[in-house]
């Protein structure tokens, strides 16, 4: 079995937050937010136009650009990416906020409406809400995706969480798979599932809750350390977050069950 299971106590969820020291040769958290920031939309621009950057002497003209816009060598931002891989949970809270800054960038341009659904009396509904594809690929500056739904009003206690998604091109020879971390922030208490995604196909991981104490935040990572990896690429669509209200996936206290008549 590959997925462990962690409680959080207040405690220990203050000493995780706690932000390390970042060594002087590498990116402030402040300079690694801007940096990938630009650097995935350089990645957008390369994606939405591979006619043009088919050729990677183009690419790397690009990227080039955003290491001078910020007076870094390719260098400085390969070491800081590694620094960042190994120190994963600042890395996740660095990149939340990079997506952050994307989503406003694209909120400014007016061209997209964020619509928040009320979904609370829902049985099962799906809260992913970011894109239901993923390409790990070794070129890329970042290789996954952060997920940090706080719903307006907290999710009901004893909720099930699946985060589920079709997997191919996982190859068995290399030594670092696809990770999933979810968390379930429940007040004084913190659940977290780390899991990994050994082979393909569809893939789920489930976190419940406990069952005394509401949902306030959902978050989490699925992300993939290609560094000294060897592979092509991995794929991964049809993402989704399930939530599943206590009853609705079969659980029910005593008095709500009712004797069978003969």
């Amino acid at each position: 079995m590959y997925k462990h299971w962690f409680i959080y106590g207040l405690t220990s969820l203050c000493a995780l937050s706690a932000c390390s020291p970042v060594p002087d040769n590498i990116l402030s958290q402040n300079e690694m937010r801007a940096v990938l920031a630009d650097m995935q939309i350089a990645e957008a621009i390369i994606n939405g136009d591979q006619e043009t950057y088919k050729d990677d002497a183009k690419k790397l003209a690009l990227y080039e650009s955003v290491f001078n816009k910020y007076h870094i060598t390719q260098a400085e931002y390969d070491s800081s990416l590694i620094w960042y891989a190994q120190n994963l949970d600042i890395y996740m809270r660095v990149y939340n906020l990079v997506s952050e800054d994307i989503d406003d960038r694209i909120h400014n341009l007016g061209d997209v409406e964020r619509i928040e659904v009320d979904t609370q009396k829902n049985d099962s509904v799906d809260i992913w809400s970011r894109r239901t594809y993923l390409t790990f690929s070794p070129k890329s500056p970042f290789n996954g995706t952060t997920f940090n739904i706080e719903p307006k009003e907290s999710y009901p206690p004893g909720s099930t969480f699946t985060l589920g998604m079709n997997v191919w091109g996982i190859s068995q020879k290399d030594k670092n798979k696809p990770q999933i971390r979810i968390c379930l922030d429940q007040g004084d208490t913190t659940l977290v599932i780390n899991d990994q995604i050994m082979r393909d196909g569809y893939h789920q991981t489930k976190l419940k809750s406990v069952a005394t104490k509401r949902i306030k935040r959902v978050y989490g990572f699925i992300y993939l350390n290609n560094h000294d990896m060897d592979y092509y690429k991995i794929y991964t669509d049809s993402i989704s977050l399930m939530r599943y209200n206590y009853k609705s996936i079969g659980f029910e206290s005593a008095k709500d069950i009712k004797p069978k008549e003969n």
